[in-house]
């Protein structure tokens, strides 16, 4: 992680250290420096608290993060780009979804990050369905490779010549990684949102057509990986229990440690989901006899409803109409609805923690 920026003025010697937000309008104050150091090191005890350590040879640490319209909004400050920065150094390698046209926000995630980060991203999907959003992945190159693996899941129009539904809305991403003894796939998605009957009938059928590429790929023995992941923004609520199923049916397993955990910043549903078809060898951690893996609600540390009167003259510069901020109440309201939500998302991210060294399993099992 590079902090430059947080150092204090006195320390910034002209072309002595490179900054990430060096633009007159979003240089940092005193102030600002102070209140995000604060914040980084109550952050970075969260994280400490709530996901495991990376250790070599023993874990690998993948997560899944919508980040609300990345690369879109104008509001975000350079402390959100830290905070976020903090959260994805967590993990070996986080699947972003909402990444926008611009890359401004990605570039300066990877600057903060440092070196060793790298990142994969696909196209957007044109046209007003896919929302010109398009799939990443940021890994630790330290302890993640790429396999070579990357592409779109395109639907092929044999496989839909009666059906009204052609593609997914947002194009699904593959790619392969590998970290020591394990090789795999992730699929990201992105699926139809909504809960209306309609919404609903959307996102199966979208679930579906996935489920049938996978079904077309596994029986021609030209499955990507023996062992897929597919995660990401799902948009799955608690009563989709039919779409749920058509996974479980595929022998697709959810890790219980995360399952059913509420995924967004309001805490009611479940939206962000990892689903692993895999084999003996890819192992999920245990942790206190269940799966490793959760939901970091990254605003028991950041952004908290007590943090809300730093924010008031900020407030008031970026928002349309700002004689509508009134009061306390009418500031709170807005903070929680909009503010924080555009300074980092409003999903939550989420991680399962899998067990890097199957060697043991492997050399039983081969005894004569």
């Amino acid at each position: 992680m590079w902090y430059n920026d947080l150092r204090p003025k006195k320390e910034l010697i002209p072309n002595k250290y490179n900054l990430t937000f060096y633009e007159e309008k979003l240089l940092l104050s005193n102030a600002d420096k102070k209140r995000t150091i604060t914040n980084l090191l109550t952050l970075k005890s969260g994280l400490n608290n709530n996901v495991p350590s990376k250790k070599i040879d023993n874990n690998i640490l993948i997560a899944s993060w919508n980040i609300k319209e990345f690369g879109h909004l104008k509001e975000r400050l350079p402390e959100s780009y830290y905070y976020i920065a903090e959260i994805i150094n967590s993990f070996d390698l986080i699947a972003i979804q909402e990444i926008k046209t611009s890359l401004f926000d990605l570039g300066k995630i990877i600057k903060i990050l440092g070196d060793h980060w790298s990142y994969i991203i696909t196209d957007i999907t044109e046209g007003k369905n896919g929302n010109r959003e398009r799939f990443g992945f940021i890994y630790d190159t330290r302890r993640i490779k790429h396999s070579g693996l990357s592409g779109e899941l395109v639907v092929s129009p044999e496989m839909t010549d009666d059906d009204e539904f052609k593609q997914l809305k947002r194009t699904p991403s593959i790619t392969g990684f590998k970290c020591g003894w394990k090789k795999f796939a992730v699929v990201g998605v992105h699926l139809h949102p909504g809960n209306s009957t309609n919404d609903k009938i959307i996102r199966k059928k979208e679930i579906e057509l996935l489920l049938d590429l996978y079904s077309e790929k596994k029986a021609k023995k030209h499955l990507w990986s023996e062992n897929l992941i597919i995660l990401g923004d799902t948009n799955l609520y608690n009563d989709n229990e039919d779409i749920i199923e058509l996974l479980l049916e595929q022998e697709f397993i959810e890790c219980d440690g995360l399952k059913g955990k509420p995924t967004n910043a309001s805490l009611t549903e479940a939206y962000d989901r990892i689903f692993l078809s895999v084999d003996k060898y890819f192992k999920l951690k245990k942790n206190n006899n269940l799966e490793s893996g959760s939901v970091f609600n990254l605003y028991d540390y950041v952004y908290t409803e007590e943090m809300v009167s730093y924010y008031h003259n900020k407030m008031l510069l970026h928002k349309d109409d700002p004689s509508t901020l009134i009061d306390d109440i009418a500031f709170l309201k807005y903070y929680n609805r909009y503010w924080k939500r555009n300074q980092m998302s409003d999903h939550l991210p989420i991680w399962i923690e899998i067990l890097e060294d199957s060697s043991s399993d492997f050399l039983h099992d081969k005894l004569l």
